[in-house]
């Protein structure tokens, strides 16, 4: 579960000087099992042929699952690092906004699991991932 829920404010500010900056992803709602954020369909976020790039898609699912888990652990011990990603492309979307709501459905001592959806602005789902991260126990400065 996630362990302490920071303002919006604080979770945005981290994607300065990022991938999510580049994207424009935005976190929207944190809840002690879920995340949700928003990302827009123009052309930064768009594959040759005018649709969402299914990497973006990609990185929103992962963008969602790593600040998850960051989250659900003691940063001050422990590291996240993503495990592995997938995700189904579902539907195509050429513009509008996006709406991504990553489920936690496994958090264990070693991993969690994450279950994203996105959305178009019809709330259609266009497309479904899921991001496995491995939780790492930091080395002891001694």
């Amino acid at each position: 579960m996630i362990r302490h829920i920071p303002s919006l404010e604080k979770l945005n500010s981290m994607n300065s000087n990022t991938l999510m900056e580049t994207l424009s992803i935005k976190f929207t709602e944190v809840g002690t099992d879920f995340l949700k954020a928003t990302m827009p369909v123009n052309a930064s976020t768009h594959q040759p042929m005018g649709l969402l790039h299914g990497g973006a898609s990609a990185a929103l699912i992962e963008s969602i699952g790593s600040l998850g888990s960051a989250l659900c652990v003691d940063l001050e011990k422990e590291a996240i690092v993503g495990l592995e990603i997938n995700a189904n492309h579902i539907k195509g979307v050429k513009s509008g906004m996006v709406h991504a709501k990553g489920k936690l459905l496994h958090c264990g001592k070693s991993t969690h699991l994450w279950q994203v959806e996105i959305k178009n602005d019809l709330e259609e789902l266009i497309c479904i991932g899921r991001l496995t991260v491995m939780v790492i126990q930091k080395k002891s400065k001694h």
